[in-house]
């Protein structure tokens, strides 16, 4: 069984940045695909980036040049820094460890991001 724990959320101003963490338990982080997702109110859950096991990336035409995920093998933990926060980016964001043939999916427990001034 595997638990993803996020942290790193808040509240941040219009053009602040904040760097979410997940970080997960047990084995076998380094061969799979994790994700970013978020969740504003009355929405539904939206991709905003993901990462191959190989390290290739791909994001939300929303965040592009914005944002930035990164992951650790070495820590279980997948990251995305957030630069140049908008208003619009407010939402709850979750963590997710992509399915593969032999294994479930797996979501965090999500974090709140609030950008105010």
């Amino acid at each position: 069984q595997v638990q993803l724990v996020e942290s790193g959320g808040g509240l941040v101003q219009p053009g602040g940045s904040l760097r979410l963490s997940c970080t997960a338990s047990g084995s076998g982080f380094s061969g799979r695909a994790m994700g970013w997702y978020r969740q504003a109110p009355g929405k539904p859950r939206d991709l905003v980036a993901d990462i191959t096991s190989g390290g290739s990336t791909n994001y939300a035409d929303s965040v592009k040049g914005r944002f930035t995920i990164s992951r650790d093998n070495a820590k279980n933990t997948v990251y995305l820094q957030m630069n140049n926060l908008k208003p619009e980016d407010t939402a709850v964001y979750y963590c997710r460890m992509y399915p593969t043939i032999f294994t479930r999916e797996y979501w965090g427990q999500g974090t709140q991001v609030t950008v105010s001034s």
